[in-house]
């Protein structure tokens, strides 16, 4: 990762150089598919697995966010990484061993024990039916705390806002908002600026991978025409459905 440079991108957005070989690699790890093979009804699912299941990339991943906060000056960079539910476990969990500091769960409604502080609801960029809300523990964070909160990507901003407004009511400040990619078709970033009457316009992004740099090629689809009912396919199925259609991954 010699030599990457990281670029604002408008709104305190920052991103590293697209162009960076280290960059374009991670994107064709972002492995994305259509409605008809994802479990919620949006144009790209994108996938953390495509990270988690190839060591190298997962490193490359970690070793740029550790990158990025340890170059912060002794004594101003985060203190505690927080990690929304489910999928910023994850990526948050290893990047705040590399760095030596906690790592805290974010978990949906009262999913985490003991005390827990509530967020308002959200909705997030598909319809879950009724507002979602999101919970930590109270005392997992202080005042004396700089907070990274990370997550796979931004879509709406709903969710991102939600840990704001908990690491704030905990007495903490939140140092980051850090994801894998950005999905700037939803805005999220711009809700973000202007939640909570601009309370958090100055905190800065930072997202690996824009959604334009991640190829077609990194389609996870079966290649030809799915002939069966559903995307589900039973155990004793598998043979058959490997047999007649090609996996790109």
């Amino acid at each position: 990762m010699a030599g990457i440079k990281f670029e604002n991108d408008g709104d305190n957005h920052w991103v590293p150089d697209q162009e960076h070989e280290d960059i374009k690699t991670i994107a064709e790890s972002m492995y994305w598919y259509s409605p008809k093979f994802s479990p919620k009804d949006v144009p790209k699912f994108y996938d953390v697995s495509g990270i988690s299941e190839n060591p190298k990339i997962f490193q490359l991943v970690v070793n740029l966010f550790v990158q990025r906060y340890k170059a912060a000056p002794e004594g101003t960079g985060p203190t505690h990484i927080i990690g929304y539910d489910a999928r910023g476990f994850i990526i948050g969990a290893p990047i705040a061993l590399a760095l030596g500091i906690p790592f805290v769960l974010l978990r949906k409604e009262g999913k985490n024990p003991g005390v827990v502080v509530n967020s308002e609801g959200y909705r997030k960029e598909y319809d879950e039916g009724k507002p979602e809300t999101l919970c930590l523990r109270l005392g997992s964070v202080d005042k004396n705390s700089r907070v990274v909160l990370i997550d796979d990507l931004i879509a709406t901003g709903g969710t991102a806002v939600a840990g704001f407004e908990l690491v704030e009511a905990l007495g903490g400040k939140v140092y980051e908002f850090a994801a894998c990619i950005c999905l700037p078709f939803l805005d999220g970033v711009k809700k973000i600026r202007a939640a909570c009457d601009g309370k958090f316009k100055d905190v800065p992004v930072f997202t690996l991978v824009k959604d334009t740099t991640v190829p077609d090629a990194a389609c996870g689809d079966p290649r030809g025409e799915w002939e069966e009912e559903t995307r589900h396919v039973s155990a004793s199925k598998v043979n058959a459905i490997k047999t007649k259609y090609d996996f790109p991954r």
